[in-house]
């Protein structure tokens, strides 16, 4: 019989992140809880079968991985449940199928993912749902493109690459007083930094291939709920049979032990680079919510516990011949998509092929950067190397 020991209580997210999830009395004492594969379980009689008499019923339902981490995340996002998915554009599916039906009007944010609003545009406007995007700052004003059928809004902040802030609570406030219900991507500042439901998200996602992974090794989504929306999301998850693989979600559990590290030190060597940067005569500005210059750092500075390792940088106008001098020679920036790993990146990006209903005119290429454990001195020199290649190529076409 498995000894459950005394639960912590008035503990640090920290030490929550340590013991959330796990009972070692039920797997002989070993800390950490086994990856389970399978499909099949068996009952003992003919009786517990038929009324499904037993704590797990069949694979897709869940083993005892997957529910060590939609525990621990449920009590990390202060929700009423969680569950998850093979990535996190899936966990984004996943949820907005949850909430939606054909009639109804959804409201996203202008500066979201690229992939959702692929998504809403494709698949949901497919099955008779209409997606109206909207300013990423437009806070209570949101009210005014509410309609009787708009069933929900869709937050994420700060923004995918271009990094405006949101004023969560006040479109919380309005979009529930019209019943609708708030989605959130909360992957940037996971709920360590920004805690969701207790800011008046109903749907919580995050990318669990980020953060919670650390290594850049897997794909994972979590999906949390507070009591209005739980109980619809857990249906349309059963009805997907959405799984997730069970190494994957053995790999998050692994890694949400160290999260709470991680993000310090993330936030720290960003916070440096960003500084770094923001003194660098080739680059017009910094978009990182926690700098007092940037345009919504009051929004952060009042709901953000911190800020992550994802930032963005305006250049002042150069051309992409030198843009591409800068980025290909560098040594340990490495080019590519995703971030939230141990390692650093940076990706040339621009919003304006795909914006609606707000205008992206940085005036100069956008790069966005993660910023990884290398030692910063390292990473420095690294870019100095490349704004010395930007600037020689540019002056050999002048």
């Amino acid at each position: 019989m498995s000894k459950l020991p005394p639960k912590p209580q008035n503990v640090s997210e920290r030490t929550r992140l340590v013991h959330a999830g796990r009972d070692p009395f039920e797997q002989h004492g070993f800390v950490n809880t086994p990856i389970y594969r399978g499909s099949t379980v068996l009952y003992p009689t003919t009786d517990d079968l038929l009324h499904r008499r037993g704590r797990y019923s069949y694979g897709t339902k869940g083993t005892p991985t997957t529910n060590s981490l939609e525990t621990a995340w449920t009590e990390l996002a202060g929700a009423a449940g969680t569950v998850l998915a093979p990535s996190g554009l899936a966990a984004v599916t996943l949820a907005l199928t949850s909430c939606l039906k054909a009639g109804d009007h959804l409201l996203v944010t202008d500066s979201v993912y690229l992939p959702t609003r692929q998504f809403c545009n494709g698949v949901l406007k497919k099955f008779g749902v209409e997606t109206t995007y909207y300013d990423p700052r437009i806070g209570a004003g949101i009210e005014a493109l509410l309609r009787p059928n708009t069933a929900a809004v869709f937050t994420e902040a700060p923004g995918s690459q271009s990094f405006e802030m949101q004023d969560i609570p006040a479109i919380a406030e309005v979009a529930h007083r019209h019943g609708a219900v708030v989605l959130m991507d909360n992957t940037w500042a996971t709920p360590l930094l920004f805690p969701p439901h207790e800011r008046g998200v109903d749907i919580a996602i995050e990318a669990g291939t980020k953060y919670l992974s650390g290594g850049s090794d897997l794909l994972l989504g979590m999906v949390s709920a507070n009591e209005r929306c739980f109980k619809a999301l857990r249906e349309t998850y059963d009805s997907f049979a959405m799984c997730p693989g069970p190494e994957d979600v053995f790999l998050g559990l692994r890694g949400l032990r160290t999260m709470a590290l991680r993000l310090r030190e993330h936030e720290k060597q960003a916070l440096e680079m960003a500084r770094w940067l923001q003194a660098r005569p080739e680059v017009a500005q910094v978009l990182h919510p926690a700098l007092e210059s940037y345009p919504g750092h009051e929004i952060w500075k009042r709901d953000f516990k911190g800020s992550s390792g994802l930032f963005s940088v305006i250049l002042k106008p150069c051309s992409d011949r030198a843009l591409a001098a800068m980025l290909d020679g560098l040594a340990l920036f490495g080019m590519g998509y995703s971030w939230g790993g141990f390692e650093s990146l940076v990706i040339p990006f621009n919003c304006a092929t795909y914006r609606t209903a707000t205008r992206w005119e940085p005036g100069g290429h956008a790069l966005r950067f993660h910023i990884g454990f290398e030692d910063l001195d390292d990473l420095k020199r690294d870019l100095d190397a490349g704004f010395a290649r930007l600037r020689e190529a540019d002056a050999r076409a002048a």
